[in-house]
């Protein structure tokens, strides 16, 4: 698209200048709209040459074009606005200036809070006539002039693939998701894979006879291979029937974050499309095919007479120990490499992917080390067997124990993240939210009124006006803030950074603060200066401080309000902040609900604000704490499985125990230790681990997504209560093959010296 290079808008001409040069442009005109005090974002389109793979532009069939284009046109809205506006499809608006708007027409591909109308229409709402925001450009036909030399310097080209800010949060989204959905899928092949593991080892007589009966190792590992596809092919569409309940009763909590904390809207309708059904099939059946292929291999090399021997799992060798180790090493030195010369989100999750994938690979061989120096401390015959024993168990217990190490720094980086952003999100409010009662005007009549009439009121004791505007710089915009100079911002305001005369420096109009996501995208520091692209020439601003403003998409600057109004004077001064005698903030809200007609969408206090902001923050990570609790759950499931693989398969090891009078009990007691004890290696592992996974979330992930930066806290009773959880989950599943060693029959362990074991 095209945009101004020095101002927020430019002349319309130019729009026709590149059309009549073969440029394939359409002009939009953006704004804001007040209407009955809340205000809505203004989009004026040209709907004839609007491009059509503009993908959120709103439909408008040949039949609804004349109506749209010809007096007295028509405004679309998404069916949410509509219903906040309380008003019928088809009813005519006035605005907060007294203008009688187009009739409205529902249009749901839209999003909510954005109001289109013709361009035509746009330019006199917003009284900019003959004004264009920017030029959308489509697919050229043919041959195009230079753009240089149709409007020289005036406009800027922005390339497709680059991002806006908005663009930037919603990838962002998509990847944080697609990252803890990945690390879902991931552990969850563990379990597929001891499932079938176990499987194979119940099913190795029937391999046996059939193998005896002249089946060749190649067909039984087809019949194999069709069952394994068809069992995945039905789990496959039962998880995404399953996915699809849990997006859409998720999908509220996330629309409702995105819009409450972000001031993103996205519509609240779930969207299925059938590729996604054949990539989830796809997806299922290559993980079913990939957890099985050690079971498969075991059945096409598997001799004929050793088939009746049930496979036990052998302690890994100390080569492949050593291999494993090595290839633990090169994986953390690929990610501190993209650590230090990675510039992207993609590098973050990268060095993330690395620092987990390096861990588990590791774990394995730090176990048996643990577990080596565990033997040569022990001098009893019974204990240097418990360490001997539990390290020929490692082979079969890795991978359920890599997941359940993964599943638990997991835990403990995103649960240290979100208390971190819980503490850091609750004394930002306090900052931005320093006042005691917020409201906005219809107009500015209305808020002269409303001025005069809280001058009278003894316990109003501050009145403090407010406003925003819109401009561009770069192409990306960005919103001033007008700031009243008053000692609830001057004490309050989340300052990082700053001059020790900041705020005196702001009434001068030539200062400003910015918010630090602008300062990382700008690359300013304090005392750096800023040019504000204005329609009357460039507003240079000295940055004289940086400040917190988590959650906004877009760039943010703040400024003195007597100055944003010298330079913006027709922005509506319609929101005042008061500051108000605690005890009589109740009924100084119901006078003015009374007098002057305000209602809660335009009426409230710092305490509702405070708790409906903190009630959106919760929602936001609803899917993080579903994915979180699922990945601890499949973890479990997989230690599970893997303890029941191993369960008939060790029973030669214990028997001989039995015979020389160890009880079943206190091998079983013996069994469960061992389960307990490579548990809590692994859980205390995972728990530096998890630090480093949240160090890694805030400073590299967070920063490339949002632009912004949390402190790093660790939350010590937190890790214990994530230890406590990751023990109990370890006992629930050694619980069941316990139970089954300690009330197994004796006749059952006698029979193992009589088989071919």
């Amino acid at each position: 698209m095209l945009v101004g290079r020095n101002s927020a808008t430019f002349p319309q001409q130019l729009f026709v200048d590149l059309r009549r040069a073969g440029w394939p442009v359409s002009p939009v005109l953006e704004g804001r709209l007040q209407i009955g005090g809340r205000s809505y974002r203004l989009l004026g389109i040209e709907p004839v040459t609007l491009p059509a793979e503009v993908g959120d532009a709103p439909a408008i069939g040949k039949s609804d074009l004349q109506t749209f284009v010809t007096p007295p046109g028509e405004m679309l809205v998404a069916p949410e606005t509509l219903s906040d506006l309380d008003l019928p499809e088809g009813a005519t608006p006035l605005a907060s200036g007294g203008t009688l708007l187009p009739p409205l027409r529902v249009q749901p591909q839209l999003v909510p809070d954005v109001l289109v109308v013709d361009i035509g229409m746009a330019q006199r709402l917003l009284k900019m006539p003959d004004q264009v925001s920017r030029l959308l450009i489509g697919k050229a036909k043919g041959k195009r002039a230079p753009l240089e030399g149709v409007v020289g310097d005036k406009l800027h080209l922005i390339e497709p693939d680059a991002e806006s800010d908005l663009e930037r949060l919603t990838d962002s989204f998509h990847l944080n998701l697609t990252a803890f959905g990945l690390l879902s899928f991931v552990v969850g092949l563990f379990i597929v894979n001891s499932a079938i593991g176990l499987a194979f080892e119940q099913r190795l007589p029937m391999l046996r006879t059939l193998r005896a009966c002249g089946v060749s190792a190649r067909m039984l590992n087809m019949v194999l291979v069709v069952e394994l596809v068809s069992l995945a092919l039905a789990a496959g569409v039962v998880g995404l029937v399953c996915g699809y309940l849990i997006a859409a009763s998720l999908l509220p909590d996330v629309a409702a974050s995105l819009r409450g904390l972000y001031g993103t809207q996205i519509p609240g309708q779930l969207t299925l499309k059938g590729e996604w059904w054949i990539a989830g099939i796809i997806i299922s059946v290559a993980g079913a095919l990939l957890a099985a292929t050690t079971s498969l291999l075991k059945a096409i090399r598997l001799p004929v007479l050793a088939a009746a021997q049930p496979q036990a799992w052998q302690a890994a060798q100390h080569r492949w120990l050593i291999l494993q180790g090595a290839l633990a090493l090169a994986v953390f030195a690929a990610a501190g490499c993209l650590l230090w010369y990675g510039d992207s989100l993609v590098a973050g999750f990268a060095v993330l992917a690395g620092l987990l994938l390096g861990a588990a690979l590791g774990l394995p061989a730090i176990l048996e080390l643990v577990l080596a120096l565990g033997q040569r401390s022990a001098h009893r015959a019974l204990a240097i067997w418990f360490w001997a024993d539990s390290r020929q168990q490692l082979s079969g217990l890795s991978l359920a124990l890599m997941a359940l190490l993964l599943a638990l720094a997991v835990n403990v980086g995103v649960g240290t993240m979100v208390e971190t952003f819980s503490r850091t999100f609750t004394s930002w409010l306090d900052g931005r939210l320093a006042a005691d009662v917020y409201l906005s005007a219809a107009d500015n009549t209305q808020a002269a009124e409303i001025r005069a009439w809280l001058r009278q009121r003894p316990e109003v004791e501050a009145i403090l006006p407010g406003g925003r505007a819109d401009a561009q710089i770069g192409g990306a915009p960005i919103e001033i803030l007008g700031i009243a100079d008053h000692a609830t911002y001057r004490d309050r305001w989340p300052l990082l950074q700053s001059t020790a005369n900041a705020w005196r420096r702001l009434r001068a109009g030539d200062a400003g603060l910015i918010s630090e996501q602008l300062a990382r995208r700008l690359k300013l520091g304090v005392g750096d200066s800023i040019e504000v692209p204005l329609q009357g020439g460039n507003w240079t601003l000295e940055v004289v401080g940086i400040y917190a403003d988590y959650g906004n998409p877009k760039g943010q600057i703040g400024v003195n309000i007597a100055a944003l109004t010298r330079r913006f004077p027709e922005i509506p001064l319609t929101r005042l902040a008061l500051r108000v005698a605690p005890a009589e903030i109740p009924a100084l809200m119901s006078s003015l609900q009374s007098k002057f007609g305000l209602d809660g969408r335009n009426l409230s206090d710092q305490a509702s604000l405070k708790a409906e902001s903190t009630r959106i923050f919760n929602r936001t990570f609803a899917v993080t704490a579903a994915l979180n609790t699922f990945t601890l759950g499949v973890a479990g499931v997989a230690l599970l499985t893997s303890l029941l693989t191993l369960s008939n398969s060790r029973l030669p090891q214990l028997a001989p125990l039995w015979a020389i009078g160890i009880t079943r009990r206190r091998l079983a007691a013996i069994e469960l230790l061992k389960t307990m004890s490579v548990a809590l290696i692994t859980t205390l592992l995972a728990l530096p681990l998890g630090l480093l996974v949240a160090w890694c979330l805030i400073a590299v992930v967070n920063v490339k997504a949002f632009g912004w930066r949390l402190p790093f806290d660790i939350f010590p009773l937190q890790l214990l209560q994530l230890l406590g959880v990751a023990m109990l989950a370890s006992l629930l599943a050694a619980l069941l093959p316990v139970l089954k060693l300690a009330r197994m029959q004796p006749a059952s362990l006698i029979k193992i010296f009589a088989d071919e074991r």
